[in-house]
């Protein structure tokens, strides 16, 4: 038996017998997405608008953005395509998709009688993994980044003006700077290593193993930067903290913000997406001090205890609590708000600079 169908790069799609062929071998489609690669070969060169895919490919069927999101990424997959440079699908922000792709009519196609070849793996190409990657993790670091100068002009701005007139003279100003620089770089670092990991669980398709992505980054970044940390303070200073934040944090705020990532991938608002992702890092902050771990604030109240003589300290902080000095109050809302700040800013650049590259509101 034959059947009419088309031809398209090294593709060969066959409507009728519904089997779509990478160089002879038959490529693994869903039927639901195997019609919507048909509506849009079919359509070539025509923009194929959501109304269309909703009433030909889902039949009326409710669904929200993101079941359309998905499918696409797929088929993108599926076909070695990528939306930063599509060569098959075309986004069209706010319309639909188009497929650009020279497409031949062909009067026949091989029977399908033939032994069933095994499934093509999908088409990954590796130059646009390890792009998507670089993105994906450069955004999220970019986003930490952004964390980092909020809460460092939050804790600097306090403690610059702690005592009575510093806070417009030069002592003050480099208190500021000091914490501002200490912040942005605890956030960049922490960040790109929990980026990195969600990133590469999301480039690898594998979305619910963002939280174990993020958690192995944020471990590992954690335990390299405590060691560090605190071989550098014994070496120049002859002692160190008594704890900082370090791995446990780390894998349990990395974990947090991959739960956001995911939690952000099932939500088809991008704010509340970020939304999401903050509540996340909230309730992971608060996860790290009810066992006893520190955040950013109680690493500092660790450091002017450690080095009384420093002009670091915290107190000014507790009086906005109601608490004198760093309480347990002041401990728990500021660390809660840094992890929602943090997990917010990393989601939310993903999110930002994923629909940039493919034109619709899609997750980190």
């Amino acid at each position: 038996m034959t059947g009419d169908g088309y031809l398209f790069d090294r593709f060969t799609l066959d409507a009728d017998n519904r089997l779509l062929r990478r160089d002879g071998i038959a490529v693994d489609l869903s039927p639901r997405y195997l019609d919507a690669l048909i509506l849009l070969v079919t359509e070539a060169g025509t923009l194929v608008t959501k109304d269309r895919f909703l009433g030909e490919v889902w039949q009326g069927v409710p669904v929200t953005d993101e079941a359309l999101t998905q499918c696409i990424r797929t088929l993108r997959r599926q076909l070695g395509d990528d939306a930063a440079r599509p060569r098959f699908i075309v986004t069209v922000p706010k319309h639909g998709y188009r497929f650009v792709a020279t497409v031949t009519r062909a009067a026949t196609l091989p029977a399908d009688d033939e032994p069933a070849s095994p499934p093509a793996p999908p088409a990954h190409a590796p130059t646009d993994n390890l792009h998507d990657a670089l993105m994906l993790g450069g955004a999220g670091t970019l986003g930490a980044g952004v964390a980092g100068i909020v809460g460092g002009l939050f804790y600097g701005s306090i403690m610059a003006t702690q005592g009575t007139g510093q806070g417009a003279g030069a002592g003050g100003a480099s208190v500021l700077l000091v914490l501002l620089w200490l912040t942005v770089v605890a956030a960049v670092v922490g960040g790109a290593g929990v980026s990195a990991g969600i990133a590469a669980s999301r480039v690898a398709g594998a979305r619910a193993w963002r939280i174990a992505g993020g958690a192995l980054g944020g471990f590992a970044v954690g335990g390299i930067v405590k060691l560090l940390g605190l071989d550098a303070f014994n070496l120049l200073l002859g002692h160190a903290p008594d704890d900082i934040t370090g791995a446990p944090e780390g894998l349990v705020l990395g974990g947090a913000v991959g739960l956001g990532a995911w939690l952000a991938g099932r939500t088809p608002s991008p704010r509340r997406g970020i939304a999401c992702a903050a509540a996340s890092g909230g309730a992971g902050a608060l996860l790290i001090l009810l066992l006893g771990g520190r955040m950013m604030g109680g690493s500092l109240d660790a450091l002017a205890r450690s080095f009384p003589a420093s002009r670091l300290q915290l107190d000014r902080m507790g009086h906005l609590f109601g608490e004198t000095g760093f309480g347990p109050v002041t401990r728990f809302a500021t660390g809660m708000m840094e992890g929602a700040l943090f997990a917010g800013c990393i989601v939310g650049a993903m999110m930002m600079v994923r629909k940039a590259a493919t034109g619709r509101n899609v997750d980190a």
